[in-house]
C-alpha cells in the first residue's frame, strides 16, 4: 500500500507554506536528518504527491488586471478532446475544469484588460463544439490559495 505518514504530511505542509524553505529547516522541524528529508521528498515526488515547485506572482503587478470565470456550453462530446487541448494551450487560461450543471467546462482566466478578454472569448467560442460561453468577472479576491491540508492516509489512485 502507498501511504503517507505524519512526517510526510508535515513536510508537505511546510513546503506548501514556504516553498523556498531549506531542507535543513524542514529536517529540524520534523526531527529527521537532511538525507532522510531529501529521501522522503524524492519519494513524494516519485509517487506524484508533489507535482512541482512554483513561484506565486502578483498578477495585477504584472499587468493582468482582469480575472474571470468562463463557463463553456458545448454541443456534445464529439469535440471534447479538441476543446481541452485548445483551451489548455491558451496562456490566459490558468485553470480548466470539466463540470456538471450548466455547461461542460469552467475556465479561470487572467488577462490584461477587457479588450484582451473579448479576444480570448472569441478564440474560445471559435473552438469546434463550443455552443456558447457565460462569463463572470471577478471584482475582488478575498482568498486564493493552492494550499491543501493533508493527513496520514493510504494514497488515492493517481487517475
Amino acid at each position: 500500500m502507498d501511504k503517507i505518514d505524519t512526517i510526510d504530511t508535515q513536510i508537505l505542509d511546510l513546503l506548501q507554506r514556504e516553498g523556498r524553505i531549506k531542507r535543513k529547516d524542514i529536517a529540524e522541524a520534523v526531527g529527521l536528518s537532511i538525507p532522510s528529508v531529501s529521501d522522503r521528498m524524492r519519494k513524494l515526488d516519485a509517487r506524484g504527491v508533489l507535482t512541482g515547485f512554483h513561484a506565486t506572482v502578483d498578477a495585477k503587478r504584472l499587468g493582468h488586471d482582469v480575472m474571470a470565470f468562463v463557463f463553456v456550453q458545448s454541443t456534445g462530446s464529439d469535440h471534447y478532446a479538441e476543446f481541452v487541448e485548445t483551451a489548455s494551450a491558451l496562456d490566459e487560461v490558468q485553470e480548466l475544469h470539466s463540470v456538471t450543471g450548466d455547461g461542460s467546462h469552467v475556465l479561470k482566466v487572467r488577462v490584461r484588460n477587457t479588450t484582451a478578454l473579448e479576444r480570448l472569448l472569441a478564440t474560445i467560442q471559435a473552438v469546434p463544439g463550443v455552443r456558447g460561453t457565460r462569463t463572470s468577472l471577478v471584482l475582488t479576491t478575498h482568498k486564493e490559495t493552492p494550499y491543501l491540508r493533508s493527513q496520514p492516509m493510504v494514497l488515492a489512485s493517481p487517475d
